[in-house]
């Protein structure tokens, strides 16, 4: 694996626009939510985060289908941040229309654009938008293959199964510095190569165990990128996490809401009830969650950099019902004391 220069390394945030509660315990609109996460966008932006992420979802948990029109109310708010998606669910988009949004986000922000193309946890997209389950491979590789061409921002021409044709199409509008892209993977070892084979950066999903198992498939991206001819191209982890003044306050803050979140998506899934004692396991050494002080969440923060040298860390720091005002403080503490303590451990270590 190359060389890795930590003191490039860029720190972001990733929401899914979860719907939240009141300080009574009332669930918030999605009007609301959606308001509060302009909001969060603002906050990342003055406190010198790099890299602020909105999720696509169509469900009754998360309040933003259209990650385009909340970035775009945020780029009007804020001034360096760079904004984009995690992810947008390629396969039940189309890509024109898709390049369209993100050109226009790009114009609106000052070319700080960003789109992290994928396939998404959830399936409900795909009968909304009217697609087969059973053309979940074909859909993506496709759209992705039409995307590339098209951020080439030249006339295409293109064919293939899913979507009609082009001949010569030029599509508008043009960008004054082309729009960053990336696929995010949740850890196959084809989807890292593809990556790799269209020139984008790697962001990786690690949502459960240790991010050193990680580490091979960063290995191949790089080994896949250089085999492509391409420049050396940037991997990033998505997490989640929650940040308070000590240990025992993020972790009870952010308890109840990682089980409420599980727990409702687990039951959908099959999968067993989550409990205290699981939590402990994720925030600790061996686990993918970065919930506690910014001491606490520096050093773990600082050893998954090391471990897979990276060159960003976006924090899902939204996670089930948790409420907005600890956000917006987990927020204030990532940017203005766990930031400076990781680049300090990265630099001594």
């Amino acid at each position: 694996m190359r060389k890795a220069d930590f003191t490039q390394v860029e720190f972001g945030l990733d929401t899914f626009g979860d719907v939240t509660r009141d300080e009574n315990g009332e669930r918030l609109t999605d009007a609301q939510t959606i308001r509060n996460v302009v909001e969060q966008a603002v906050q990342a932006d003055s406190v010198g985060l790099s890299y602020f992420g909105v999720g696509e979802h169509h469900r009754a948990d998360f309040a933003i289908s259209s990650p385009e029109i909340v970035l775009a109310a945020a780029a009007a708010r804020t001034k360096n941040i760079r904004l984009g998606t995690g992810v947008t669910v390629l396969s039940s988009d189309d890509s024109v229309r898709l390049y369209e949004r993100f050109a226009t986000l790009a114009a609106i922000s000052g070319g700080r654009a960003e789109v992290t193309l994928g396939r998404g946890s959830f399936i409900e997209s795909f009968p909304l938008f009217g697609y087969e389950l059973s053309d979940y491979e074909v859909l993506f590789e496709e759209k992705l293959d039409l995307f590339s061409q098209l951020l080439r921002e030249e006339p295409v021409t293109w064919q293939g199964r899913t979507r009609a044709p082009l001949n010569g199409a030029n599509v508008f509008p043009k960008t004054e510095n082309g729009i960053r892209a990336w696929v995010g993977v949740g850890g196959t070892p084809e989807s890292v190569v593809r990556a790799a084979r269209y020139g984008y950066g790697l962001a990786l999903a690690i949502i459960g165990g240790p991010a050193a198992r990680f580490r091979p498939f960063v290995d191949l991206f790089h080994q896949s990128v250089e085999s492509f001819g391409h420049e050396p191209l940037p991997v990033a982890v998505h997490s989640p996490g929650h940040i308070a003044d000590t240990d025992d306050e993020a972790w009870e803050q952010a308890y109840p809401n990682f089980a409420d979140s599980n727990n409702r998506i687990g039951r959908e899934r099959g999968w067993p009830a989550y409990n205290r004692l699981r939590f402990q396991h994720d925030v600790g050494p061996e686990g993918s969650v970065y919930a506690g002080s910014p001491e606490t969440v520096a050093a773990k923060m600082a050893d998954t950099i090391r471990i897979l040298g990276l060159q960003r860390f976006d924090l899902k720091f939204s996670n089930g019902p948790l409420s907005h005002e600890h956000m917006m403080r987990s927020i204030e503490l990532y940017g203005t004391e766990v930031v400076p303590r990781v680049r300090a451990l990265l630099a001594a270590g």
